[in-house]
């Protein structure tokens, strides 16, 4: 159930997110990667490696993670924290799937 204190914007339709490669989804002022895992759970993250800005949707994904296509940062779809040795987090964001229709919700 979504609370009304907050938004709740349509990203799309399920089918049209290819399973384990992001696609760039751009909300307000927002640049988002937005994941279809092999789980078939929708993650959506902020678009830019905090090291160097790499594009995060052109990353490459294995199960909960996606690795930055510039430098190959381990970044946690789940919480957005980078994997050690290195550092930083990137936003995550609240996804909700009603139908066949994915939500982005904050």
């Amino acid at each position: 159930m979504v609370n009304k204190d907050v938004t709740k914007v349509c990203i799309g339709k399920i089918e049209e997110l290819p399973e384990q490669l992001g696609k760039t989804v751009y909300i307000e002022d927002k640049e988002l990667a937005v994941f279809k895992l092999s789980d078939g759970s929708i993650r959506a993250i902020e678009n830019r490696c905090p090291h160097k800005g790499g594009v995060l949707a052109e990353g490459i994904v294995s199960g909960q993670y996606v690795f930055c296509p510039m430098h190959d940062w381990k970044i946690s779809l789940e919480d957005g924290i980078v994997q050690e040795p290195d550092h930083g987090c990137v936003k995550t964001y609240e996804t909700l799937i009603e139908g066949e229709h994915v939500y982005l919700v904050y």
